[in-house]
């Protein structure tokens, strides 16, 4: 069934202003999204506009700044980023580029918002008294909608993204564009195409660019993407898009779609990574069929590789691509899309590298997640931070593991690896180990004070829990903050300096 969410828009005053070249009055109105104010204003010559924004005149926050057009003319701001039901100042800063700068006079606006119920129980704790990289985190979590929730770094929902489509939706991610813009993945879980039939009517199936007010700019659906396949000449019919994509610094997507496969009497469902270019065409495309051996079935066969991450190297323009199913991490020659898709390793159990400073095969990964450089080297000699699922951990032959499993056998871990491409080494450098189980989902990501955020999102399946962590990377590593969400799971959480690319709150 089509999910409705009823809300309450915000509403604004805009004062009269006489700004020095400022043609007519600037206006601040409400948007589709009842915590997301439109700004409007028209400059007379060339310039760039930004709005700072607050509960009080002293404002604090501000959006990026956005130019006008060629001589001057009308800028709209989204201006997003604020508490519901929430009385807002705002004003616009206008910098000509002959060096001059008007000011507008403050505006008012009040927010709206949706019922508290909507959304999960959000609990903060800093355990450690320490202070938190700054920023807001950003939730993709599943079950009812919003799937898509924005809040500060107190718990409070500063954003939300919701769309018409069915309860088989889930969003598997959402991510930041340079040009101010998020991009999400919407469609049923991958596994589905195997296991549930079609979806039911209505179901949105696409990777769609949005603005802070919710409204679509482009996408791609299934539907186009098999044909533009078809058109190009791929024999790929992708039966769903699922859990990534990329958006490359050329402006191209890579997305994740899978197809299914006879093998003997089995339906096999393998993944598919399509490259699009600017104008969303199907211009490279690599099938796990093509390259990885269908007899290796670690875990949940025909769901064979499960893919759910990928993630790009700037340093030699390859991708990685993490299996879940397989537990594996491959590199795939891309090349910037002349690269031939050939294997160049695969880490993790039974795979190419040595395992160093860890317990082989215990202390590979199992059924993860989310993989991030930690260090801006991508390729030769860099680090790598996993999250470590645990799903059907090996354990050395004579481990009680082994022999009598236990609850305390099921646990999850975060590695950070030294990985040396030629000597074919992964060394544990930091393991926050053992973490309490999650059975799926999640990810990790470095940020910009060295510390390690990770996302735990299923630590309980009734109610559904997640437990989103920053922590300090030492041997026993402290807990700077901790986000508890009770009654959804969270699919990603991640840290976002703010709501506007190149800018920090």
């Amino acid at each position: 069934m089509f999910v409705f969410l009823a809300f309450v828009l915000g509403g604004c005053s805009s004062g009269t202003s006489s700004m020095p070249g400022i043609a007519g009055t600037p206006n601040v109105a409400a948007t589709n999204n009842p915590q997301v104010a439109s700004y409007t204003i028209a400059p007379s010559a060339d310039a760039t506009v930004f709005v700072e924004f607050g509960t009080d005149k002293n404002y604090g926050l501000t959006t990026s700044p956005q130019a006008t057009p060629p001589g001057g003319g009308m800028v709209t701001i989204l201006v997003a980023g604020m508490r519901a039901f929430t009385t807002y100042h705002m004003r616009a800063v206008v910098n000509f580029s002959e060096g001059t700068q008007s000011v507008d006079s403050d505006q008012v606006f009040t927010t709206g918002g949706l019922s508290a119920s909507q959304f999960p129980a959000l609990t903060i704790t800093r355990p450690s008294g320490l202070t938190p990289q700054p920023g807001i985190e950003m939730l993709d979590l599943v079950g009812a909608q919003p799937n898509v929730v924005a809040v500060d770094l107190s718990g409070n929902v500063i954003w939300f993204y919701t769309f018409a489509g069915t309860a088989a939706d889930i969003v598997q991610p959402v991510k930041l564009l340079p040009n101010g813009h998020f991009v999400v993945q919407i469609s049923p879980t991958s596994s589905a195409v195997i296991n549930s039939g079609p979806p039911p009517a209505g179901t949105i199936i696409a990777v769609r660019e949005i603005d802070l007010a919710g409204n679509t700019v482009r996408e791609i659906t299934l539907d186009t993407l098999n044909s533009r396949l078809a058109a190009a000449g791929f024999n790929i019919v992708g039966g769903t898009l699922h859990h990534d994509f990329l958006v490359l610094p050329n402006g191209h997507w890579i997305v994740l779609t899978n197809t299914t496969k006879l093998i003997g009497t089995t339906t096999v469902l393998g993944d598919v990574i399509v490259d699009l270019d600017t104008n969303l065409q199907p211009v490279w495309v690599w099938s796990t069929f093509d390259h990885l051996d269908v007899n290796r079935q670690p875990l949940l066969f025909p769901d064979w590789t499960h893919a759910n991450a990928v993630v790009y190297s700037p340093d030699d323009g390859h991708l990685l691509l993490s299996m879940r199913h397989q537990h594996w991490i491959i590199k795939i020659d891309y090349a910037n899309g002349s690269g031939a898709g050939d294997v160049l390793w695969r880490l993790g159990t039974g795979g190419d590298f040595t395992l160093q400073g860890g317990t082989d095969p215990t202390d590979w990964f199992y059924a993860q997640h989310g993989p991030a450089f930690t260090t801006t080297q991508s390729s030769g000699n860099f680090s790598m931070v996993v999250f470590d699922n645990g799903n059907t951990r090996k354990f050395p032959p004579a481990d009680p593991c082994t022999t009598s499993p236990t609850p305390a056998c099921q646990f999850s871990t975060v590695p950070i690896f030294q990985i040396d491409e030629v000597n074919k080494t992964a060394g544990i450098t930091f393991h926050d180990a053992p973490i309490p189980f999650s059975f799926f989902g999640g990810n990790t990501q470095p940020l910009v004070n060295g510390n390690i955020e990770f996302d735990e999102c299923a630590t309980a399946a009734s109610p559904p829990t997640s437990d989103v962590l920053e922590v300090v990377q030492e041997l026993n590593p402290r807990v700077v903050w901790h986000l508890k969400i009770s009654g959804k799971f969270a699919y990603r959480a991640f840290r976002l300096p703010s709501l506007y690319p190149g800018v920090q709150w």
